[in-house]
């Protein structure tokens, strides 16, 4: 897979592409991230990407010529890249194109697992006021990582790409993900580890039962509780098999 990210402020990450997961998804080869300065697209020698907005207003907006110019030698450059014997893409002409802004749908792990199966993902990074409006065409969607406003999109993108990085084999074990909130539509069930007992707080005695299938109905039971309490919309929207039921019943009890 690669991830492509147009951005005016590439060295932000330059530290983050070094983070474990990631880095170990792009030394397995499933993952290629490349991070494109849109600078290096803009005329001249003061290389201008934004400016005033027509109309008048606040702030300034990214100019149109240099993130399609940048985006168009991006989908023309992975296009035909097959080399280092990574998985020729050459046959698929359509990139997936993403626009990080507040205005998006809400990004979810169902969207990381679709963004995962992709050959190719396209991240643009707003700034400033926003981008100019005849950007937005050329994008197959926008996507927002929550009702807040950040500086740019790069916190965003790389929200994105570590979510999607995890999911890709090779990145973490196989059966790490498999359990993680939201995967099953309920948040994850409390985790503990050493010390058995702190500051007189004991880990539950299901915990150290050694029986497996208690275990695994007290987690279930945890995340229905916890669910329930932390994201009533998301046990809401959860159809609750007949086991579900029974444990949330003899939790009331």
């Amino acid at each position: 897979m690669i991830i492509s990210v147009l951005t005016i402020m590439p060295d932000l990450f330059d530290s983050f592409l070094q983070a474990p997961v990631i880095a170990r998804a792009v030394r397995n080869g499933v993952l290629r991230v490349e991070i494109i300065d849109i600078r290096d697209y803009a005329p001249g020698s003061f290389r201008h990407i934004d400016d005033s907005p027509f109309g008048g207003g606040a702030g300034m907006v990214m100019r149109c010529q240099p993130v399609l110019d940048a985006l168009r030698a991006c989908k023309k450059r992975n296009h035909t890249d097959s080399s280092e014997g990574r998985r020729d893409i050459s046959a698929k002409s359509d990139a997936r194109t993403v626009i990080l802004s507040p205005a998006g749908t809400p990004y979810s792990q169902k969207k990381a697992h679709a963004f995962s199966e992709t050959d190719h993902l396209i991240l643009i990074c707003g700034h400033y006021e926003g981008m100019d409006a005849r950007i937005y065409p050329h994008a197959d969607e926008l996507v927002s990582i929550g009702d807040y406003v950040l500086t740019g999109g790069e916190l965003a993108a790389q929200v994105i790409i570590d979510s999607v990085a995890r999911l890709l084999p090779g990145s973490l074990r196989d059966a790490s993900t498999q359990e993680e909130s939201f995967e099953n539509g309920l948040l994850e069930y409390p985790q503990y580890t050493q010390p058995a007992v702190y500051e007189g707080e004991a880990v539950p005695e299901v915990l150290r039962s050694g029986d497996h299938e208690k275990i695994r109905r007290w987690r279930l039971q945890q995340s229905l509780l916890l669910t329930r309490k932390m994201r009533p919309d998301l046990f809401a929207a959860h159809e609750l098999t007949g086991e579900e039921q029974a444990l949330l019943a003899e939790a009331q009890q």
